[in-house]
């Protein structure tokens, strides 16, 4: 009976397929259990699954969280130590002065990161394929090691070996994927981080200054700011964490909760620092 499963493998030319049969033989003699653990599995039960999952690209969101975290942390703090100094227009022009800035490196970060990543892939391919052109029994030996970490058969693995042995570029694309676990990103992936990182800080940053745009005392401004961001770091720190674990359960709730609490004090101890530091350096210029 012929298994219906593919290995699906990110590739340069096309997805890279090993034949069924060996692909259900790998996944029923491993050990540990190999389903799952393989890179893009794809069957019928797993792609009804993948149906009702998120689509939106993991990186996309983990960019979102760290620029939203950042921005939501270090512009509250600044404006709160501005406030110190008793003047609305010196917080707003501070405020929005470092959001600017703030959002500009938290960009080129992302950019930079993303295009660092994406050499890492391209030496790996350059290395990888002169390993198969110059030495393919090196090669092959690097497949069967590892695969015996699964505790499959000699049996599979020459198969396996035999299958790849036809085409150098599918062996090489085997190697990328399963030997060095990396998959190529897509081309935009440089600027699609730089702007999600660079938004979500300053999406984040902004929102402790609307009091300020709405207040005329500083004060008052400061209080409803430091209200406004309590509420929203303790919402942002649950939801980052829920998105992660999952919505329903009482161990993700409580993982949520304490997420939300740990995002309010670190925003707290923050704000509390800058404040001091400003009254400080004030006090000592007069």
């Amino acid at each position: 009976m012929r298994l219906g499963i593919q290995v699906s493998v990110p590739a340069l030319n096309g997805d890279f397929r090993i034949p069924p049969d060996i692909v259900g033989l790998i996944i029923l003699e491993a050990q540990p259990p190999l389903y799952g653990t393989l890179p893009n599995v794809s069957s019928d039960e797993a792609a009804s699954q993948g149906s009702s999952r998120s689509k939106v690209d993991p990186r996309i969101v983990s960019d979102a969280i760290l620029g939203l975290s950042d921005g939501l942390t270090v512009p509250f703090a600044l404006s709160a130590g501005l406030s110190a100094l008793g003047e609305t227009k010196v917080v707003v022009l501070g405020g929005l002065a470092e959001l600017a800035a703030g959002a500009i490196s938290m960009g080129l970060g992302g950019y930079v990161g993303a295009k660092s990543e994406e050499e890492s892939y391209n030496t790996t391919v350059r290395e990888v394929d002169e390993l198969v052109k110059q030495k393919p029994g090196e090669a092959h030996a690097i497949v069967r090691k590892t695969f015996k970490s699964y505790g499959l058969s000699e049996s599979i693995i020459s198969e396996i070996c035999a299958s790849l042995r036809g085409s150098p570029n599918r062996l090489r694309d085997f190697l990328i994927a399963f030997h060095h676990k990396q998959s190529k990103q897509p081309g935009n992936r440089a600027y699609i981080s730089a702007i999600t990182l660079a938004l979500g800080y300053f999406i984040g940053g902004f929102i402790p200054l609307i009091p300020y745009f709405c207040v005329s005392q500083v004060i008052d401004a400061f209080y409803a700011s430091a209200g406004v961001m309590a509420i929203t770091l303790l919402v942002f720190g649950y939801a980052k964490t829920c998105i992660v674990r999952g919505w329903r359960g009482r161990d993700n709730i409580v993982a949520g909760l304490e997420s939300g609490v740990q995002m309010c004090l670190v925003g707290g101890i923050a704000a509390g620092a800058a404040i001091g530091l400003v009254r400080m350096i004030d006090a000592g210029s007069h």
